[in-house]
């Protein structure tokens, strides 16, 4: 078995569990002609007409790599990938970086949050 300098076994490194908190919470902000989507107007039924239409998601990449893999077509949202405009740090940031379970729940609360503010969001 192949050891560095250190003394640690290559299979040993490869080993090693990755930080527990490297999960993020991001929103992107979705072209207004998605309202023209009756599942979209549906799920938004007090939406302010005047504020921006947002995706909330989780990944465990940056916001912004995920959103051009959206934007790919891979694993995506289809109305990230149809609408998507841009990655909006500045509302949902500070709460990252996040382990599995609590980006799972503040995706889920988040975007609730930014419905309650009169957003229209679609979230899985």
């Amino acid at each position: 078995c192949a050891r560095d300098s250190g003394g640690v076994a290559a299979w040993e490194k490869r080993s090693v569990r990755e930080p527990a908190e490297r999960y993020k919470v991001y929103v992107i902000e979705l072209d207004r002609a998605i309202l023209q989507l009756r599942k979209f107007r549906e799920a938004n039924p007090a939406c302010d007409p005047v504020k921006v239409c947002l995706y909330v998601g989780m990944t465990s990449r940056t916001p912004e790599e995920r959103f051009a893999q959206h934007k790919a077509g891979y694993k995506a949202c289809r109305y990230v990938k149809e609408y998507g405009k841009l990655v909006r740090p500045d509302l949902c940031y500070r709460y990252n970086p996040l382990t599995y379970d609590e980006a799972c729940k503040m995706e889920v609360e988040w975007a609730k949050r930014l419905r309650q503010q009169g957003y229209a969001v679609w979230q899985h």
